[in-house]
């Protein structure tokens, strides 16, 4: 386990990487989630990587980056914060009926983060989609659903967080890294 790693997940359009966005402001380590980047890339490039095209190869390809993410963040000192984790990748294949390949389940229970991982819930005020979120409101509500289950499967401690604005949210991160 990597005790000074830690995820924030949850649905799409719940604040995090608007809560990512601050903690880097303040200085913290970050990781970007992966799955924006690809989507941009395969757009991009014409590949069907995509939640909306081929989602099995989609989960392979944030699978590589996430792995890649979280070997090179070792070499950092000090909190690192994801935006998503390896399990993540578990609950969006859950979440899509997709079988999840033994080398998934494998990597999600191989590469661990800090035990407490902060959940971002679904906000109905916040939550908006765009041209790489178009996730509906009940997809949204699902995808948190899945997350919570999935990482609590896998021995991690949720810890919600509030729903609040980005500073205060951002407080409340900090005093739990405290602890």
């Amino acid at each position: 386990m990597s005790a000074h790693f830690f995820v924030v997940t949850g649905g799409p359009g719940a604040g995090k990487t608007s809560l990512i966005t601050e903690l880097a402001r303040r200085g913290f380590h970050t990781i970007p989630e992966s799955g924006r980047a690809i989507i941009r890339e395969e757009v991009q490039s014409g590949g069907d990587a995509l939640p909306w095209a081929d989602r099995a190869a989609y989960a392979e390809r944030m699978l590589e980056r996430d792995l890649r993410a979280h070997r090179a963040a070792q070499a950092l000192s000090g909190p690192v914060i994801f935006d998503r984790g390896i399990p993540d990748i578990l609950g969006y294949l859950t979440l899509c009926n997709l079988p999840v390949p033994p080398h998934v389940a494998t990597a999600a229970k191989a590469a661990r983060y800090n035990r407490r991982v902060f959940l971002a819930p679904f906000w109905d005020e916040i939550f908006t989609q765009d041209t790489e979120r178009k996730q509906s409101q009940t997809e949204a509500e699902a995808t948190c659903a899945v997350m919570f289950e999935t990482y609590i499967a896998l021995g991690y401690e949720i810890i919600e967080l509030p729903r609040t604005d980005i500073a205060r949210r951002a407080d409340f991160v900090c005093e739990q890294l405290a602890i």
